[in-house]
Formats: C-alpha cells, sequence, structure tokens
C-alpha cells in the first residue's frame, strides 16, 4: 500500500480523472516545469487558480479536486530552491552515461533546465543552460525524469517560508486520485469565500 497525502487542485473543468495533456493551459505559467499537473497543498491556492484560469477563459464556474497522492519523499522529488539530493543525480548520471556539473545541482530549478537543454542538444556555459530553459527543454527535462522515478517538481508558494506551503508539478497522471470535488466561489481578489464549498461529487477513496 503506497504512502499518501493529500493535495489539491484547482480548475474550471469537471473531470473524473487527470491528464497531462492539458499541461500549461493553466494559470502556473509553466514556470516551474512542464509537462505535468499543478497541484498544491493549500485549498486556497488552489482554489485561487482555479478562479484565475477561469476568468481568464470565460468561464464562470470555480472547482476544487482534493486529490490523493504519493507522499514526498527526499529521492522521489526535486525542489526549486534546495540542493538536488545526491541519489537523484547519481540516477541521472547513470541513465546519461554522463557527469552532471556540481554547479548545475546546487538548486533545484538549475539541475532541472540544465537537464532539459541538455537533453535537447543546447550545449553552453553551464550558467546559461542553468538559468534559461524553453518549451521543449522543460518537456524533455520532465519526460526524462518520469524515467527515473521522480514524482514531483516541488517548490515554496513564498519564496520566505521555504518550509510553509509547497506547490507541485505532478509528473505523472496516474499518480492522482480524485477523492472529492467541490464548487467554490471567490472575492474579487480571488480568495477563497469561506463555507461557500459545494460538494459535486465524492469518490469513496476515503
Amino acid at each position: 500500500m503506497r504512502q499518501s497525502e493529500i493535495l489539491y487542485h484547482g480548475t474550471y473543468r469537471l473531470f473524473d480523472e487527470f491528464s497531462t495533456s492539458f499541461s500549461g493551459s493553466g494559470e502556473g505559467h509553466s514556470k516551474f516545469g512542464q509537462g505535468g499537473i499543478y497541484i498544491t497543498s493549500s485549498y486556497k491556492t488552489a482554489a485561487r487558480y482555479a478562479a484565475k484560469a477561469a476568468k481568464k477563459n470565460g468561464e464562470g464556474n470555480f472547482y476544487v479536486y482534493t486529490i490523493d497522492v504519493p507522499v514526498l519523499t527526499d529521492n522521489n522529488h526535486i525542489f526549486s530552491n534546495k540542493p538536488v539530493n545526491k541519489e537523484i543525480v547519481s540516477r541521472t548520471e547513470a541513465a546519461l552515461g554522463e557527469t552532471i556539473p556540481d554547479t548545475a545541482t546546487i538548486l533545484g530549478k538549475h539541475f532541472r533546465k540544465y537537464l532539459g537543454n541538455l537533453l535537447t542538444g543546447q550545449r553552453n556555459t553551464i550558467k546559461k543552460m542553468t538559468e534559461k530553459a524553453n518549451d521543449e527543454a522543460e518537456i524533455a527535462a520532465t519526460t526524462f525524469l518520469r524515467t527515473i522515478d521522480i514524482v514531483y517538481l516541488a517548490w515554496p508558494q513564498a519564496q520566505t517560508k521555504p518550509d510553509g506551503v509547497t506547490n507541485r508539478l505532478a509528473l505523472n497522471a496516474t499518480d492522482i486520485k480524485i477523492l472529492k470535488i467541490e464548487q467554490v466561489e471567490v472575492n474579487d481578489k480571488n480568495d477563497l469565500i469561506d463555507n461557500s464549498q459545494k460538494i459535486i461529487k465524492e469518490y469513496g477513496f476515503f
């Protein structure tokens, strides 16, 4: 039995299972990676993203999905502003057949961009390879990371609170089990209105 935790996803769409085919269509702007599903440990954050995405696309309904996902462990994720786990670096080097420079492993976001650029043949200085990656490179990085059993790309919602609320890019849609869908209401600042939740569907996995 897998170890799991409860997270949330905000959207204006209704569906019964997750898919990575909509990657890049939400309000995350793919800033922290592409080819996966943006989720969060904060219900209020999910509601805010649902509202922003809905309004952007001319939709009027906001939904928060309560989901069951694999628990975050030291060797199944890359955190944007923390060093990359040494075991993950070793798995990467074994799969690629080459050594990853230490400077590319100091921060997870640099590691992800370096990998993407490397995989798409965009060799340059380490500085350039770790600071910027185009969409093709981002997708290449995500695709590769799945093959070495990376479950998440993760980052703090607030850079000043690195151990607080986390947002994540889940790399595998099959890892996500929907527990409940609720329709919510927000104020003019896209903040969740307390007690506005209305259950749309429950899936019986509690």
